[in-house]
């Protein structure tokens, strides 16, 4: 049994239909790698997979318990085992350090000074010691980012959903994040990384899943999935299951 089991999952909004029929299931310690173009449905996976939303048919479980269509409670419960990177993360009106300290805060895990000194861990793990008094809302977009990973990593969830962590970081942050998520394999973090970076996606993931027009077109180990660094006639990746590339 997979510590995430996600079974005949499907989402629709009215008449249109973004996820179908995805099955998968996620092991901790593994890094699973969430591809597909534009619309294909990775970011709505990843929300219905973090309760944010509720699937129109199918189940999300977690180590053997349906946590999807539950009661309030029930759902807040398994949330708290799980931490999630958006996007385009939004800061709290608050310093730095405030910003990573505050879930911890809510779920009233330790100390003030407790919660300070895993902060300012964190903040080192993503390349931002220093950073603890600057008003998080006047930083950059790629630094916004990192801040975001600090407040979920500092919450050591069970799992941890990354939608294009890296997108808009220099390449060399974002070689300290990916250095940071391989320190995260094999460990009792399960990844699931939504992500356009092929090479990324090769570098860290275990396993990578396709998902094309809301479907999970292949699904198998990095090496069988990327390896063997195809490429078609215009640019990017050529993968199974799909016809196009990126």
């Amino acid at each position: 049994m997979a510590f995430l089991e996600i079974r005949d999952l499907g989402k629709s909004y009215g008449q249109a239909q973004i996820l179908k029929d995805i099955n998968l299931g996620v092991e901790k310690g593994e890094i699973l790698g969430l591809i597909g173009p534009t619309g294909s449905g990775k970011s709505t996976l990843l929300r219905l997979i973090d309760l944010l939303e509720e699937p129109s048919r199918g189940t999300i479980i977690l180590e053997g318990r349906a946590v999807s269509g539950r009661p309030e409670k029930e759902r807040i419960a398994a949330r708290r085992r799980m931490a999630m990177v958006f996007q385009k993360p939004v800061m709290f009106k608050s310093n730095v350090l405030d910003n990573v300290t505050f879930g911890l805060m809510v779920r009233r895990e330790g100390q003030a000074e407790q919660r300070k000194e895993k902060a300012r861990a964190a903040l080192q793990a993503v390349g931002l010691s220093g950073y603890e008094s600057r008003d998080a809302n006047t930083l950059s977009g790629g630094e916004m980012q990192r801040i975001a990973l600090a407040r979920a990593i500092v919450l050591e969830p069970e799992l941890l959903l990354l939608d294009e962590p890296t997108a808009n970081l220099d390449p060399r942050s974002a070689s300290a994040i990916d250095s940071l998520l391989q320190s995260l394999a094999g460990g009792r973090t399960a990844v699931i990384l939504a992500t356009h970076n092929m090479m990324q996606c090769r570098k860290l993931a275990d396993r990578v899943a396709v998902l094309v027009e809301g479907r999970i077109t292949a699904l198998g180990g990095s090496e069988d999935i990327l390896g063997q660094e195809k490429r078609s006639g215009t640019s990017g990746w050529k993968v199974p299951g799909s016809d196009l590339p990126w």
